[in-house]
């Protein structure tokens, strides 16, 4: 079973039909502790503030549950950043499984647009989560805060800055783009995770 995080911080929906175009049908959305803890796989999307979404994490006790989860976990977009060190978004400690922080793109520098939005190629692909993807393929991105790039660091795009498009430590991965919105590429990456 495929367990997706509730935690009134993520764009479900989204991420429900992705699930449905690849033909998954025992998917389910829940904060229960002991149904994530028994899930095959844990898909932990996330949008908006940092804060607000690990806020909402920790009011329902949810924090210490995802770090003690043993399968396979996906977090998307702010998902991914609240798996990091600490965000410059709301000043936040998060909850430190990958070791990175993330930081704030700088408007106007070598005229860079924020929010980052759109389609960005990834390079530098090295992970399972990848496989049957080109070097330089397309991903779609809407986020103006960013993961630096680290040992961690399985996909990187660059954005004025390179930075992690993808990361890894143990069971946890996480991804700066939106694989439910990118298209063929994106589908792969949620079918390989799905696989693990």
């Amino acid at each position: 079973m495929i367990a997706i995080v509730k935690y009134d911080a993520g764009n479900v929906l989204s991420v429900i039909n992705a699930l449905r175009r690849l033909g998954v049908t025992e998917w389910e959305l829940t904060s229960e502790p002991s149904r994530l803890l028994n899930a095959d796989k844990v898909l932990l999307p996330g949008v908006g503030d940092a804060s607000v979404a690990l806020g909402c994490l920790r009011s329902l006790g949810l924090d210490s549950v995802i770090l003690s989860l043993q399968r396979p976990v996906l977090g998307i977009c702010v998902g991914m950043q609240i798996l990091c060190r600490h965000s410059e978004e709301g000043d936040t400690d998060c909850l430190g499984v990958f070791d990175t922080d993330v930081r704030r793109f700088v408007p106007g520098e070598q005229g860079l647009k924020v929010p980052h939005m759109g389609w960005n190629q990834v390079e530098g692909l090295n992970s399972e989560l990848f496989d049957g993807i080109n070097e330089g393929a397309y991903m779609y991105y809407v986020h103006s805060f960013y993961a630096g790039i680290c040992q961690d660091t399985i996909a990187k795009t660059v954005h004025g800055v390179p930075f992690s498009a993808a990361l890894c430590r143990g069971n946890f991965f996480g991804t700066q783009f939106h694989p439910e919105k990118s298209g063929s590429n994106g589908a792969r990456v949620l079918k390989n995770f799905l696989e693990l």
